[in-house]
Formats: C-alpha cells, sequence, structure tokens
C-alpha cells in the first residue's frame, strides 16, 4: 500500500486545518477556531522532506491571501522541485461569505495550477471529490515512479 504525504500550506485564517480534517473524515465542520501551525520558516525543510503533494489553500475574499500564494508556492513547490500536477489550489470560502468563482484570476505560474473552490457550507461534496480525483494522480505518479525505478533495477 503507498502513503502520500500531502502538505496543506497558506497563509493564516485560510481554512487549512477545517479543510483538512474535513477531506480526512477527522472532524465535523465546526467554527473557525485558530490553529497552532508551523509559523516558523526554519521548520519547512524538515516538513516538505520527502513530500508527494501540496495543497495551497487561500481565502480568495483576502487580497492578502493571493498575494501570499506566490511565496508559498515558491517555497513549497518550486525549491522542492515538484510538478505542477503535484500541486492543487484551494479557494476556500467561509460560511457566509458568499462563493464568487467567477472573479479569481491567478498570474504565472499560478494560473497553470489545478484551481478548486470550497464551500463546506453549500457543496462539502464537490470538493471532497475534487481532492479524491488530486490524490488518485499523486498515488498513480507514485506508482509508475515505483514501477520504473523496480524495472531499472531488474535491468
Amino acid at each position: 500500500m503507498l502513503k502520500a504525504k500531502i502538505l496543506f500550506v497558506g497563509p493564516r485564517e485560510s481554512g487549512k486545518t477545517v479543510l483538512a480534517n474535513f477531506l480526512t473524515e477527522s472532524s465535523d465542520i465546526t467554527e473557525y477556531s485558530p490553529t497552532q501551525g508551523v509559523r516558523f520558516e526554519s521548520c519547512w525543510p524538515a516538513l516538505m522532506k520527502d513530500a508527494h503533494g501540496v495543497v495551497i489553500v487561500f481565502n480568495a475574499d483576502i487580497p492578502s491571501h493571493r498575494k501570499e500564494m506566490e511565496m508559498w508556492y515558491s517555497c513549497f513547490v518550486q525549491q522542492q522541485s515538484l510538478q505542477d500536477t503535484q500541486c492543487m489550489l484551494i479557494a476556500h470560502h467561509k460560511p457566509g461569505s458568499g462563493d464568487d468563482k467567477g472573479s479569481l484570476s491567478l498570474s504565472p505560474p499560478l494560473n497553470k495550477l489545478k484551481l478548486v473552490h470550497s464551500n463546506l457550507e453549500d457543496d462539502p461534496e464537490e470538493i471532497r471529490m475534487e481532492f479524491i480525483k488530486y490524490l488518485k494522480s499523486i498515488i498513480n505518479s507514485m506508482s509508475e515512479s515505483r514501477d520504473r525505478e523496480e524495472m531499472s533495477i531488474m535491468t
């Protein structure tokens, strides 16, 4: 059985913990309560080691979050030599914030990434299905890589 290490990163108050808990079925949807995350950049290399994928979560309603996304992408995807297919962007909409999917335009290189809008209040299953598709692509990539490695050892 393959195990994938997927990192959930992004600005404060973007919904990383509630999304991760929802997607792993660890808890029911609850009110927001701040999570003590890893805010110290000196710890990031240890977290990134052997990561198979990165999910960048941001609140599309907060302009500063959009500006920070390039930094998260640079640190957690580009500097780790991950492929764009190993990254997923989630524009998380908190309850009561509306769900304006149409007005979000991203600059390169972020515009090449898979972007999914999430609203756990209005359509929780949509984000679950999108994450399952993403996770399947990561697992397939890992399996193909393992198969290639095994073939190279045998030849």
